[in-house]
């Protein structure tokens, strides 16, 4: 929720004051998440109701219940939502980013392995989403292989990064005694075993429909993708706890100016 935050300025038309704009950094957090999390469930809900047959088919001609991850986001007007949704978020997620990478800095600024490792946080954060850009904008009923590969990078990405993380916040929590940050650390933990437990199952179900097309195979791929993405989303979410004090603040500053 947007806390009491209020738009500030006294006599604007005037310039006497700037105009200052203060939001919680949580609520940046909370929005960039929900974004993909909102446009993904409408995305599988549209496709579920109205293109059933165009996305659970597969090559196998098997019985299919659940819609990929892909095919859904691959039709229209799904596809023009999945976009919209991805790219809206993609500015601020790059700003939660650079967030975590000047806090990680200010706090291990005499420790080199951990400062080494905050920037390669940086480093596969924005590749992160730099495969989901490409897995979005290019789907897969356009050019397969290179949507195929943005989503590698995605996954591959997202696990070094989440990793990478736990281990920066278990020095964090290490020498902190703040309550916050150990919540943190706990279940950034969790959550990144469960997505690691999630993308072994998906990649096992999807092996054992390409190779057997058994009944049902893919509908847990599908299932266990959409685990893969909460999962991950739900890691991100954390950042909540992290920032949680901290505000994004606009400040427009007001210029005479002669014609």
């Amino acid at each position: 929720l947007l806390q009491g935050k209020m738009i500030q300025g006294s006599n604007i038309l005037g310039y006497e004051r700037p105009l200052v704009i203060r939001i919680s950094f949580a609520t940046c957090i909370a929005v960039t998440v929900c974004l993909p999390l909102l446009g993904l469930i409408t995305c599988i809900s549209i496709s579920s109701l109205f293109h059933f047959e165009d996305a659970t088919g597969t090559h196998c001609q098997v019985s299919n219940y659940l819609p990929s991850i892909s095919a859904s986001i691959s039709l229209s007007p799904e596809c023009h939502i999945w976009r919209f949704c991805i790219g809206l978020h993609s500015a601020p997620r790059l700003l939660v980013a650079f967030t975590y990478f000047r806090f990680y800095k200010s706090r291990f600024a005499a420790r080199s392995l951990e400062s080494t490792l905050s920037c390669f946080n940086l480093a596969f954060s924005i590749s992160e989403n730099l495969g989901l850009l490409l897995l979005t904008y290019v789907s897969s009923t356009e050019t397969y292989f290179v949507h195929k590969e943005g989503f590698v990078l995605f996954i591959v990405s997202s696990l070094i990064y989440m990793l990478i993380t736990c281990r920066l916040w278990r020095t964090i929590k290490k020498y902190s005694l703040s309550p916050e940050d150990a919540k943190s650390h706990y279940w950034k933990v969790r959550f990144l075993l469960l997505n690691v437990c999630f993308c072994a199952f998906a990649g096992f179900f999807y092996w054992k429909h390409n190779i057997y097309c058994e009944s049902g195979s893919y509908t847990f791929f599908a299932l266990f993708e959409y685990l893969v993405v909460f999962s991950n989303m739900a890691f991100h979410l954390t950042a909540v706890w992290d920032f949680k004090s901290r505000e994004v603040v606009v400040i427009s500053n007001f210029e005479d100016k002669d014609f």
